[in-house]
């Protein structure tokens, strides 16, 4: 087993966060951050999976805008990163950290009652 996909993963992920800090100046993208990153073993495509501070319509549009993005980003992860081929990257809203928070709220709810 390769260990390289998952060397290219917190690769994209460290470079592509940096360019949305100080690059992208989308004012759709609102507070992201890059959660996980996921490489196919041929190094071609990578999803991106990105949380988003904020309502559901403001997620939906910064998903939206990295999607429009998406050229501009790659283009930039290819002069950071340099591979033979540049993956294909597709962004995912990550909704992990709405569910913990919600997860939390309801066991602090359940302890309420109890004691």
């Amino acid at each position: 087993m390769s260990y390289r996909p998952e060397r290219l993963a917190e690769a994209i992920k460290k470079e592509i966060s940096e360019i949305l800090r100080d690059e992208l100046k989308d004012p759709r993208v609102g507070f992201a951050t890059i959660t996980l990153v996921e490489v196919s073993a041929d190094l071609r495509y990578a999803k991106i999976y990105v949380s988003v501070y904020g309502p559901p319509e403001e997620q939906k549009n910064t998903i939206n805008a990295l999607q429009k993005a998406q050229n501009f980003l790659r283009n930039e992860l290819g002069h950071r990163i340099r591979l033979r081929y540049t993956p294909e990257i597709t962004f995912k809203l990550d909704q992990s950290i709405d569910r913990g928070s919600r997860v939390i709220k309801l066991l602090e709810e359940v302890r309420g009652k109890e004691g």
